[in-house]
């Protein structure tokens, strides 16, 4: 099993966005210093507690500052670019990585977002729009000659040469392109039908077992449209981790530090407003009153001391079937930076040795 970080990037809504950047810099320095293998950056618009528009601007400055662990955008929401312009940007980011960026993209869930950019997703348009983008930037890397694509959202015409220099040149450093991850939230998603659908990395937030169930079969539907068999170790998991010396202090920096007030004062809440609570439970008898962030410190966060979260991230596997990586979510510990860096070592030095021996079968 590998392991690596989700980064939102979550910050509370007081916290400088100066400042806030420089945190998640520092956190991807300590995450290559520690052998993560990759690191995922979110982009949202309207969300004061996700306060980064443009995960390749960090990237960009990461890269300058690590130099093993590879970095992706977790995910470009493909409905809010132009398929053109965003298939030269990342074109170009993959060639300063040299091989280390992964192209994560998505469809968007926030309604907020979808207000500004005149999207309607309450009709499925962003998945619409997530498919053509994809073909579009997918046709474009191809280069195989000047093209014309008119489709229900976009046109784009790729040019033969003129005025004897002026042509399409700028296609990715990866060959065909770089990998391309598909995150999702929603329970049997429709973007992950595409992962499944192309052999995509699949990215699943790491809940109850009916929800990732859900995943999974999104993932091997898609397949089957397209003749795949995908495989589980392309899988990444996304889930809460804090490592302490023991259960007590793990628990206490838990709840009670970020982790704790971001789902206390949003997520949850968030969660709510879709009405989507029930995806934390063991129990769907539970009221949505019982979910809290104290009750998924118990059942849902990987939390305590190095030999729990060894035992909670082996129930994950077994629970979801097996998966290839686990992503760390991660939040701005600036006010207990020292226990958040103790919490990454102990994950990346005690647990992780301790189950690197975790492989899902290939198909």
């Amino acid at each position: 099993m590998q392991y690596g970080l989700f980064m939102m990037p979550s910050h509370p809504p007081e916290r400088d966005l100066f400042q806030a950047h420089q945190w998640d810099l520092d956190c991807l320095c300590l995450a290559d210093d520690l052998g993560f293998a990759e690191a995922w950056i979110g982009e949202h618009f309207t969300s004061p507690w996700e306060p980064i528009p443009a995960p390749d601007l960090m990237i960009a400055q990461a890269l300058l500052r690590t130099k093993r662990i590879k970095l992706g955008s977790g995910a470009h929401l493909l409905p809010y670019h132009h398929p053109a312009e965003l298939a030269h940007r990342v074109a170009y980011l993959d060639h300063l990585a040299q091989g280390r960026f992964l192209f994560g993209i998505g469809s968007g869930g926030l309604p907020s977002d979808y207000a500004l950019f005149n999207v309607d997703g309450n009709a499925g348009q962003h998945r619409e729009m997530t498919r053509e983008s994809l073909d579009i930037i997918l046709k474009i890397w191809e280069n195989q000659g000047p093209f014309q694509y008119r489709g229900k959202f976009w046109n784009v015409n790729l040019p033969d040469t003129m005025y004897g220099t002026l042509k399409f040149f700028l296609t990715p450093f990866q060959k065909p392109h770089p990998p391309i991850g598909v995150a999702s939230v929603s329970i049997g998603s429709e973007t992950l039908k595409i992962a499944g659908e192309r052999g995509f990395i699949p990215m699943s937030l790491g809940l109850n077992q009916e929800y990732l169930a859900s995943h999974w079969e999104a993932v091997e539907e898609g397949a089957r449209r397209s003749g795949r068999t995908p495989s589980r170790r392309d899988w990444r998991v996304v889930r809460d981790v804090f490592v302490a010396d023991s259960d007590e202090e793990a628990y206490h920096q838990a709840v009670h530090g970020m982790l704790g007030r971001v789902w206390r004062d949003y997520l949850l809440p968030l969660f709510d407003s879709f009405n989507l609570l029930k995806v934390f439970k063991h129990d769907p008898t539970l009221p949505d009153s019982a979910v809290t962030p104290e009750y998924m410190a118990e059942h849902l966060w990987l939390v305590g001391s190095p030999d729990t979260v060894e035992r909670k991230l082996r129930q994950l596997y077994q629970a979801s079937g097996g998966f290839g990586t686990l992503l760390v979510l991660v939040y701005d510990y600036w006010e207990d930076q020292a226990g958040w860096e103790h919490s990454m070592r102990l994950l990346a030095q005690q647990v992780m040795p301790r189950v690197a021996s975790l492989t899902p079968a290939r198909i």
